[in-house]
């Protein structure tokens, strides 16, 4: 204990440290401390990466101080930021303390301006591993990111419990309750729902999590620096990937260790909030992992197609791949049908509507905090439809940008959409009216008996494809999800 004297006042005990200065303990509190001494306690410090998070980091900060176990050391560093982020962030820097079980506990937040950066996220992490280095743990946290309570105290359990773990993410979902306007709330749905998809994916496959994404998980640093050493690498992050934490969560797995899902640990993440910002943040996501799912790519970043981190990605891809063919296959074969008047109406073409509506209910369903908007959302079918749509703009435009090898910086992109600047979300829709025009141009002029062909072998295929999406869809409707809620 640093106090140099200690004696009792009424109900409660008086220290004084080595500085002269006295504070009042309640006798409770400090017996208990007596009785019960400290046992070992990690080390955590918390890296906040900051960009113009001017009118979320206050709410960070609380909630990482109102944590049943806050961190030892709270990092903010600034990047690249325009607006009063600095300012906001430094009414919290300084000594913060409390009792918690008769133990008092402290965490000291520093807030670091690093002006301009030219790795951005990147960089500020790799600025915040240098000053906790040292420590057990690291935990890193977006500046738009608030956890329940209890999410540290469960997630440095879980790593304290198994040395294996090299990093483990938090349940992440989006809070809606702020939530203003028609296209906000569908877009926050939508973002919702794909997030929980996502999330019981990873639970059900023994809580391995193929990205430990940077919102909220905390990492050892021994694994760390494993990978600094495997990887001739001079810090965790690298520039080389657009997913930086996707990168190193296959680097982690690489060097030996687990990456896994928290089972009761949560946060709330910032959702984009117009088709603009989602976009930009979407196309960003699936151009990274396509260039780790790739070999040979950007920098000395080899991309490691076998790698059992991505295999859960290249499911996804092909996933979305199948959805974009029977999209665009049944509205082209629906066009054709209905100007030769040759198209008729079966019952069982209801059935992959029917299943995909369950599908989508079910996912709401296993959110803890579902709400009338999520079930609205799902169970309309139009809205999930609709999405699903806006996501297959998203990824149709990452595999362009990889395929014409265009070296666009996604980050600076992202920047641009969420300040409401770029129109690149339109492409895609520009694109599809020039496909279905093209193909209606060449329609009209073929005889109608090539006409009649073509549907008669067009319609199968088609039926074929979608009776075996089918078929997996109706799989997850039924897979047991052993009692796990996202």
């Amino acid at each position: 204990m640093s106090s140099e004297t200690t004696h009792r006042k009424d109900s409660a005990y008086v220290l004084r440290d080595l500085a002269g200065r006295d504070s009042e303990v309640p006798a409770d509190d400090f017996l208990s401390g007596i009785e019960n001494p400290p046992t070992h306690r990690p080390m955590i410090g918390c890296i906040i990466p900051a960009y113009n998070e001017a009118d979320s980091i206050a709410s960070v900060l609380d909630s990482l101080l109102m944590q049943t176990r806050p961190p030892d050391v709270i990092h903010v560093v600034v990047n690249n930021s325009s607006d009063e982020t600095v300012e906001v962030a430094g009414h919290y820097a300084g000594l913060h303390s409390r009792w918690n079980h008769g133990q008092e506990e402290f965490t000291e937040i520093f807030v670091h301006d690093i002006g301009e950066n030219p790795d951005k996220k990147v960089g500020a992490l790799n600025y915040g591993f240098a000053m906790v280095e040292s420590y057990d743990y690291l935990l890193g946290v977006d500046g738009d990111t608030t956890a329940d309570p209890h999410a540290i105290k469960w997630l440095v359990d879980e790593m304290e419990s198994d040395d294996r773990i090299g990093g483990i993410s938090a349940i992440y979902s989006i809070d809606d309750t702020a939530v203003r306007g028609p296209i906000s709330a569908f877009l926050i749905a939508g973002q919702r729902a794909q997030f929980s998809a996502f999330n019981m994916q990873n639970l059900l496959r023994g809580r391995n999590m193929a990205v430990l994404g940077g919102q909220f998980s905390i990492f050892s640093t021994a694994a760390l620096r494993r990978v600094m050493e495997e990887s001739h690498q001079r810090s965790p992050w690298v520039r080389d990937s657009e997913v930086e934490d996707s990168l190193l969560s296959l680097q982690i797995k690489s060097a030996g260790y687990l990456t896994k899902i928290s089972a009761h640990a949560r946060a709330n993440v910032g959702g984009m909030q117009t088709v603009r910002s989602l976009d930009a943040q979407q196309v960003k996501w699936n151009y990274g992992a396509i260039e780790l799912m790739w070999p040979g790519q950007r920098g000395d970043t080899k991309g490691q197609p076998l790698h059992p981190n991505l295999r859960l990605r290249w499911f996804e891809h092909l996933s979305m791949l199948t959805n974009l063919f029977t999209r665009i296959t049944f509205a082209v074969l629906l066009s054709a049908s209905l100007t030769i008047h040759a198209y008729v109406f079966y019952w069982w073409w209801l059935a992959p509507t029917v299943v995909a509506t369950l599908l989508n209910g079910r996912v709401a369903h296993s959110m803890r905090n579902a709400n009338l908007k999520d079930y609205l959302f799902a169970l309309s079918f139009v809205g999930a439809e609709v999405y699903m749509w806006i996501r297959l703009g998203h990824f149709v435009r990452a595999w362009t940008k990889f395929a014409s090898r265009s070296q666009t910086d996604n980050w600076a992109a992202q920047a641009r959409a969420e300040r409401g600047a770029g129109h690149g979300y339109l492409i895609p829709v520009f694109g599809l009216l020039v496909l279905f025009g093209g193909l209606f141009e060449v329609w009209t002029r073929l005889p109608i008996g090539i006409q009649s062909d073509s549907l008669a072998v067009g319609w199968p295929i088609l039926g074929i494809v979608t009776a075996v999406q089918t078929a997996f869809m109706t799989l997850k409707v039924l897979r047991p999800y052993r009692g796990y809620k996202v």
